[in-house]
């Protein structure tokens, strides 16, 4: 099992921040153009979901899962967008995203008053810190096929 990339969006489908690990195929297009893509494909489901849920949608959706990979989704009240790609075999991780967000985004950038909230991340500490914690992860393998 493990991590792909991880992408962190604003409010307004700008990319705070974006870091690759396992990533064996490019999209062949500009990385601003596979976020331009990535936040209108989250935008659109999210539609969608609270669209044709039968149910109420308070936590929105979760994962979304293709014969390949699957995408964890997470939302923050403040508009912040988590999103991280797996392999299929990696559970849930709502409350690993959660965890970036309150233990690394909050503590290194939110906290930060040299970061700018809004733009593009450039923290040394926050790309360190999240690479750590991505690697540490127990379903992270650097040699994933």
């Amino acid at each position: 099992m493990t991590v792909h990339n991880l992408y962190i969006f604003d409010r307004n489908g700008s990319c705070l921040h974006y870091g690759e690990w396992n990533r064996k195929k490019q999209a062949g297009i500009s990385k601003e153009e596979e976020f331009k893509l990535m936040y209108g494909m989250l935008f659109s489901i999210r539609s969608f979901c609270s669209k044709m849920s039968p149910l109420d949608m308070k936590d929105g959706f979760l994962t979304f899962q293709t014969s390949k990979y699957k995408l964890h989704y997470y939302e923050t009240a403040t508009g912040i967008k988590i999103i991280m790609n797996t392999d299929l075999g990696v559970p849930n991780a709502r409350d690993i995203l959660h965890q970036i967000y309150s233990t690394l985004y909050v503590e290194y950038i939110v906290k930060n008053p040299l970061c700018v909230l809004g733009e593009q991340l450039s923290s040394d500490i926050f790309s360190t810190r999240l690479d750590l914690y991505i690697r540490a992860l127990p379903f992270f393998s650097p040699r994933a096929a």
